[in-house]
């Protein structure tokens, strides 16, 4: 029985919707579904299995050798979904059986009491120069504060010269910290705050304290999951959830195999359970690429539109809860904006109209918030959002200037753009805003080339607005021209539909006007061809 309960967790995965039949499948697995002997034992591996336990499991065999499932006929729908091209390849329904199917085991659990465990580091590659242990360890409380149903009971910070190792700590701080940890009473989980703990680390761990341990990767994608809610984050959110899905089943599989069960065949089908897994698996990625690849193509149509209509886009950007909703939300006046004093928001890219000092339309983008010691996978898995950024007219980096780690979230911030191959000349143009100045003394001075700010108070947001024209004007290839233009024609009309219009200087007599405008080279060209010869 303990086999089998180890396998348990992975039925609902293993038992996936299907809509093929079981005469579709291997003939070796469904045979199991007919077979004159419902009660028939199962093999060796997985003795001590009830009958209607191994029903389930042999089901979900038959189910699985199909191989029409991702070949076939799901293809071929897709092709016609993709012709049509008014509906999403992928429903609501199927991306919340996605986002439900393969949850992080313990993760959702209704509340967790939380040890906190910070590794400092004292040398070698892995040292952190720009920060303290303990401003670590206050960003890894506020990680776990996020969460409603989670607390901190607490925490401490233990050196170790030899992270890379499995327990990560020295022999005798390792003892000394299980020692503390099974002395402190109701702790549900413990938080070793490192970017990213292998499976056999996580075994370790968790055998020697005998609770669930969790690193920042996963911490951050259940902050992620419980925030999600659009069809899009929660289908990135799925993908990254992969690579611990595929570290528990490493983890579990370890174990059957210790017990004799984890290498034998399912049923005659020549697969043994990793490898229904492991494929299982595969599949599910698939499927989550499959549907952001038709999410991107559509992101990639609202783009080309947003550039057809010529309205300059700004990327709002910065570390989580620097202020950047708050900010957008005081150059826009768009009173729907909610902003919250909490870890990551914002998940989804969202888009704010607002106007400059020459009532130029300028479109803000609010995207998701910056993290340090955040792996590849999950920056890679938010690649379809974070791909906007490149496309922008203009960059603008917001930076809490009152916090404590000010200066190494402006350097994550930047190591993740350069990550994300964002093109030079938006890295050169890019605006550096310090937002929460009314936090700070006054006497505080500001670096060169920023522009101080308190988006919650707004000051100093007519300079802001004024030094983003200026780069927009520059970066898009605008025009400021004078343009004498006939009253009796509609030249004056067509420039306030088609260019930004900052002054009219009408001449009454002559029926005439001279119209200062912010035009685009192929808008002047337009007019030009238009009213040639007026």
């Amino acid at each position: 029985m303990t086999a089998l309960r180890r396998i348990h967790p992975w039925l609902p995965l293993l038992q996936r919707r299907t809509s093929h039949s079981c005469q579709r499948a291997a003939p070796t697995a469904c045979a199991l579904l007919h077979t004159p002997h419902p009660a028939a034992p199962p093999p060796p591996g997985l003795r001590g299995a009830s009958a209607s336990q191994w029903r389930s499991l042999s089901l979900s065999a038959c189910r699985l050798r199909s191989t029409d499932d991702f070949s076939g006929g799901q293809h071929a729908g897709l092709e016609e979904e993709e012709q049509d091209g008014d509906e999403d390849f992928i429903g609501d329904s199927e991306v919340e059986e996605l986002f439900q199917q393969q949850v992080p085991a313990g993760i959702l659990e209704d509340q967790h009491r939380v040890f906190i465990v910070h590794p400092d580091v004292k040398w070698g590659s892995r040292k952190q120069h720009l920060t303290t242990a303990e401003l670590m360890m206050a960003e890894a409380v506020g990680l776990v504060n996020t969460l409603d149903s989670w607390r901190v009971v607490d925490k401490i910070i233990v050196s170790t010269k030899t992270p890379e190792k499995k327990r990560i700590f020295g022999k005798g701080n390792f003892q000394f910290l299980t020692e503390k940890i099974r002395q402190t009473a109701g702790i549900t989980a413990v938080f070793v705050n490192v970017e990213r703990l292998s499976s056999l680390s996580e075994r370790e761990l968790e055998e020697a304290w005998g609770v669930k341990v969790f690193d920042r990767y996963t911490v951050v994608l259940h902050i992620f999951r419980c925030n999600a809610r659009t069809k899009e984050a929660k289908l990135q959110i799925s993908l990254a959830e992969i690579p611990l899905s595929r570290s528990r089943l490493k983890n579990e599989m370890a174990n059957l195999d210790q017990q004799g069960g984890g290498t034998r065949y399912i049923g005659g089908s020549g697969e043994t359970l990793l490898e229904v897994q492991q494929r299982l698996l595969k599949e599910r990625e698939g499927r989550i690429r499959l549907a952001l690849e038709k999410l991107r193509k559509k992101r990639h149509l609202l783009r080309s539109q947003r550039k057809h209509k010529e309205f300059p886009i700004v990327s709002v950007l910065g570390y989580t809860n620097c202020g950047k909703t708050t900010l957008i939300k005081a150059l826009t006046g768009d009173s729907g904006l909610q902003p919250r004093n909490q870890l990551f928001a914002t998940l989804d890219v969202t888009i704010h109209a607002g106007q400059l000092p020459s009532r130029m339309t300028v479109l803000y983008m609010d995207t998701i918030g910056f993290l340090s010691q955040l792996p590849h996978q999950l920056i890679d898995s938010f690649s379809a959002t974070l791909e906007d950024i490149k496309h922008s007219d203009l960059l603008v980096h917001v930076r809490d200037v009152s916090h404590p780690e000010t200066v190494n979230q402006k350097v994550n911030v930047l190591n993740i753009l350069k990550s994300l191959q964002i093109p030079d000349r938006l890295m050169n143009s890019m605006i550096e805003v310090h937002n929460k100045i009314d936090l700070i003394d006054s006497s505080h001075v500001t670096e060169p080339n920023t522009l101080p700010i308190s988006a919650l108070e707004g000051r100093g947001l007519d300079e802001l607005k004024k030094a983003m024209e200026a780069q927009i004007v520059n970066s898009t290839g605008k025009h400021i021209v004078d343009l004498e233009v006939d009253l009796s024609t509609p030249q004056l009309s067509w420039l306030y539909k088609e260019a930004t219009v900052q002054d009219v200087q009408v001449n009454a007599d002559e029926g005439t006007a001279v119209v200062k405008v912010i035009i685009s080279t192929a808008a002047y060209g337009r007019y030009k061809k238009v009213f040639s010869g007026r």
